[in-house]
């Protein structure tokens, strides 16, 4: 994805035990329908209140533009919304949606000019953590060229700050994707993995996307199925390993740019965008729908 962030050193004993710790945590977390936050979790949002937690959550603005994505960020209800128990069938309770909308010739701040608007929001300065298991209950749409993810990021410039794509999704139902990205492994980074779904199943039904991070390896799961392991050794054959700080996390909506277009090639009407994707936007039948946000951390989480 795109990027941005600090911590102290542990000793081998504290690695060894964290790392241990961080084995048994996935298994405390592997998420169910229904199933109440641990309670050993540092974080935990439900989306049950009627609007978004500002205490948690903070919501970019128009300003924000990278990777040739066809949409603007805006804080409105028609992009980011807690829908009440009962509207998305599967979900616990309440739920966030992230919405794109055709919204054609909107102006920017800047001036850049986009023909839609949507949603994404992030932790920063609000809660982060080092070390421990993030986990987030998606539902996404089958829909060509959309660009939704759950992401972390390091505080400090990108891409030395360190990023963490815990899932990213670009319009074939049948995989996600996971990546990391640092000083030396940025941009089409080495380190990167799709995770196709077993028959029966894809994007479109609920899923458990996550990641256990320890002083030595970060692994990714869906559904609590490890599906990709990044060690400390691999990571340093690239760069420098930059995951003993503090990461913060971030849901959005995208739309086209880079990383769909290099998928389909489609170039009309939008990079990496199709009409039918348009149509179905304009028909409000695209959205991201998240259940819930769980992080159980550890000692050295903040």
């Amino acid at each position: 994805m795109r990027g941005k962030f600090m911590m102290s050193k542990l000793t081998s004993i504290a690695a060894i035990s964290l790392a241990l710790w961080t084995t048994t945590a996935c298994q405390r977390m592997e998420p169910v329908a229904g199933a109440a936050p641990p309670a050993d979790a540092i974080f935990a949002d439900e989306f049950n209140d009627a609007t978004l937690d500002r205490t948690r959550w903070n919501v970019e603005g128009p300003d924000f533009w990278v990777n040739n994505e066809q949409q603007a960020y805006i804080d409105s209800p028609e992009t980011i919304a807690i829908l009440p128990a009962g509207s998305v069938p599967g979900a616990d309770d309440g739920v966030l949606a992230l919405r794109p909308v055709f919204r054609e010739g909107f102006v920017t701040p800047s001036g850049r000019v986009a023909d839609f608007v949507s949603g994404r929001i992030n932790t920063q300065g609000k809660f982060d953590f080092t070390y421990g298991t993030a986990a987030a209950r998606i539902k996404m749409p089958d829909a060509t060229g959309v660009w939704p993810a759950f992401w972390m990021l390091g505080y400090g410039e990108w891409p030395g700050a360190g990023e963490t794509d815990i899932m990213e999704y670009v319009g074939e139902k049948d995989w996600t994707g996971v990546a990391m990205h640092g000083p030396g492994y940025s941009g089409e980074t080495p380190l990167v993995n799709k995770y196709f779904f077993d028959d029966g199943t894809d994007v479109t039904d609920w899923h458990v996307y996550s990641v256990d991070w320890s002083p030595t390896a970060l692994v990714f799961r869906v559904d609590g199925r490890a599906i990709y392991r990044v060690t400390r050794a691999m990571v340093e054959h690239y760069g420098e390993w930059v995951y003993d700080r503090p990461q913060y996390m971030i849901l959005n909506f995208a739309l086209g740019g880079a990383y769909p277009y290099k998928t389909n090639g489609i170039q009309t009407p939008y990079e990496g965008m199709p009409q039918a994707t348009v149509d179905r936007i304009r028909r409000d039948e695209v959205a991201m729908y998240v259940d819930w946000v769980r992080v159980t951390g550890s000692e050295n989480s903040r």
